[in-house]
């Protein structure tokens, strides 16, 4: 079995400006995931793949905090075990597997405030259409739209491959 990838609970640095990419486990983000190897490795850039869970939406009333805690840390654990689980099948999925840098981070709090502090100095962020959000017969979900209008550094909108 190979070596598990290592998942920071860190924001991924800057201090080489890579490719990001959203990964939340939905299959647009899975082609986002994919194609963002293919542009690192085109590049020869470091890959940081980045997960954002946001624990409480709307925010939990005084004293709540530490009361959730612990389904916070198993919620961040789940995450960071579908992070590395969702790299090692688009890998196994590519012709010729991504053999670069490879950053994975779990980050809390809210996803699109999130990405778009990541995004600041990165060579170019990538984004699937939609993600596990519950409107789907929009043409982009809310992520990719603020990272398109947002981002700090050129986006790339990853869509779904056509059917066959």
């Amino acid at each position: 079995m190979a070596e598990e990838l290592p998942v920071s609970g860190e924001m991924p640095g800057t201090a080489v400006a890579g490719v990001l990419v959203a990964c939340d486990g939905s299959d647009g983000s899975l082609w986002a995931l994919d194609r963002a190897m293919s542009e690192a490795q085109a590049h020869g850039l470091p890959l940081a793949v980045l997960a954002v869970v946001d624990p409480s939406p709307a925010g939990y009333p005084p004293g709540m905090a530490e009361l959730v805690q612990e389904s916070v840390e198993r919620l961040a654990a789940s995450m960071a075990d579908g992070l590395r689980r969702a790299v090692a099948a688009v890998q196994q999925a590519r012709p010729q597997p991504y053999a670069g840098p490879l950053g994975l981070h779990v980050v809390l709090g809210n996803v699109i405030e999130v990405l778009l502090a990541a995004s600041a100095g990165r060579h170019t962020l990538v984004v699937g259409t939609r993600g596990n959000g519950g409107f789907t017969r929009l043409l982009l979900g809310s992520v990719s739209t603020a990272a398109v209008h947002h981002a700090a550094c050129p986006v790339l909108v990853v869509p779904a491959p056509p059917a066959k």
